[in-house]
C-alpha cells in the first residue's frame, strides 16, 4: 500500500523541522567552560589542566577557565562537578584521589562509578621509592632487608594519608611484612623536604618533583612502581624487575564530566585531548615533568576506575587507614 500524499508531506515537514532545530543548536562550546581542579594551584593536576585549558581555548575560541577548588583531599571539587549540569560546560581534572577517597572517607559527595562521565586518563606518573644518600641501601631489596633487620627503627615519608604514594608504601609494608613507620606529610613538598634534610630516611612519591634531585645526587632512587622503566630515569628498575611483582601504581591526572553529559561532547573532548597531547610543544612539556601519556578511551577509563577503587579499597582496609 502506497503512502498518501499527506503522509509524505508530513514526513518531509518533520524532517525539515529536525534539520532546522539541529542547525539552530550552537556548536559546542558556544560559551566559556569551567575547568575545576580540586587542588591548589601549581601541583601536577593543575599543571596538566592548565596546559590543556590553554590549548582548547586557542583551538575553539572559547575560554576554558581553571577554577581551583581545593579541600578534603579533592572531595570538595569532585562534589561540585558531580552535581553540575551535564552540558559540557563543567569539566574536572582529578588525581588518584578519585579512586582512593571512596575507601578513605566514610562519606564522600560523589560516587566514582555513577557521578561522572569519564573522558580519559590523560597522564600518569609512577612512584619512586627513594632514600637519602647517607643511608646504606642502593636497591629496594636492601631497604627491605635493612628494615627487617631493625624493626621499628625506620620511617618513610609520603605526600599525605591515602595518596597513592602513601598507599604504595602501605602495600610494600603489607606484602613484605615490614615494621616500617609511614609518615604522611601535608603534600609532596614537605615530604620531599623531610627526606632531603635526612629527617626521614626513606620516601615514596610521584617522580616529577624528585627527578631533579635524583640526577643531582641529593636523593637515591631505588625502584619505580611502573610496568616499564621511565625515559627520564632509565637506570632505575621497576619493582617487578627488582623481584616484587604486583606493586604497579601511579598518580594520575584524568578528565571527567558530570554523569549524563551527551556522548558527542564526551567524544569531542576526548578527541581534542588526544590531538593536543600529540603537539610537539605539549609533548616536550609533559615529558620534562616525568609524566607518561595514557589517553585511554572513555570506555576503558570507566573500567579502570572500577578496578582501582576495588584495589585501593582493599589496601586501605588491610592497612586500617583512617581519615578523620
Amino acid at each position: 500500500m502506497k503512502p498518501t500524499i499527506n503522509v509524505v508531506i508530513a514526513v518531509v515537514l518533520s524532517m525539515c523541522v529536525l534539520f532546522a532545530a539541529r542547525a539552530a543548536e550552537p556548536q559546542y562550546p558556544a560559551r566559556p567552560v569551567r575547568v575545576v581542579v580540586p587542588f591548589a594551584p601549581a601541583g601536577p593536576t593543575d599543571f596538566v589542566a592548565r596546559v590543556l585549558a590553554q590549548k582548547m581555548s586557542e583551538a575553539w575560541g572559547q575560554q576554558f577557565i581553571v577554577d581551583n577548588r581545593a579541600g578534603a583531599g579533592g572531595n570538595i571539587g569532585m562534589g561540585i562537578v558531580a552535581n553540575a549540569s551535564p552540558d559540557g560546560y563543567t569539566i574536572i581534572f582529578v588525581s588518584s584521589s578519585l579512586v582512593a577517597n571512596p575507601g578513605l572517607y566514610k562519606k564522600i559527595p560523589y560516587d566514582p562509578n555513577r557521578s561522572f562521565a569519564p573522558v580519559t586518563k590523560v597522564v600518569a606518573s609512577p612512584h619512586a621509592f627513594f632514600t637519602h644518600p647517607s643511608q646504606p641501601v642502593k636497591t629496594i631489596g636492601e631497604l627491605i632487608a635493612l628494615v627487617k633487620k631493625s624493626p621499628q627503627k625506620f620511617s618513610m615519608a609520603t605526600p599525605g594519608i591515602g595518596t597513592t604514594p602513601d598507599l604504595s608504601g602501605h602495600l610494600l609494608k603489607l606484602d613484605m611484612k615490614l615494621d616500617l613507620v609511614l609518615v604522611p606529610y601535608a603534600g609532596g613538598g614537605p615530604s620531599l623536604a623531610a627526606v632531603l634534610g635526612n629527617q626521614v630516611p626513606f620516601g615514596c612519591q610521584a617522580i616529577p618533583p624528585v627527578t631533579a634531585h635524583f640526577k643531582a645526587g641529593r636523593l637515591r632512587p631505588l625502584a619505580l612502581t611502573d610496568d616499564k622503566r621511565s625515559p627520564v630515569l632509565p637506570d632505575v628498575p621497576t619493582m617487578a624487575e627488582a623481584g616484587y611483582k604486583g606493586h604497579e601504581a601511579d598518580t594520575m591526572t584524568a578528565m571527567l564530566l558530570p554523569a549524563g553529559t551527551p556522548k558527542p561532547i564526551v567524544d569531542k573532548l576526548y578527541q581534542e585531548v588526544v590531538r593536543i597531547m600529540a603537539l610537539p610543544d605539549v609533548k616536550e612539556r609533559i615529558a620534562e615533568q616525568g609524566f607518561n601519556v595514557i589517553l585511554n578511551s572513555p570506555q576503558a577509563f570507566s573500567v579502570q576506575i572500577k578496578e582501582e577503587v576495588a584495589r585501593w579499597g582493599k589496601v586501605i582496609r588491610d592497612a586500617k587507614i583512617e581519615v578523620q
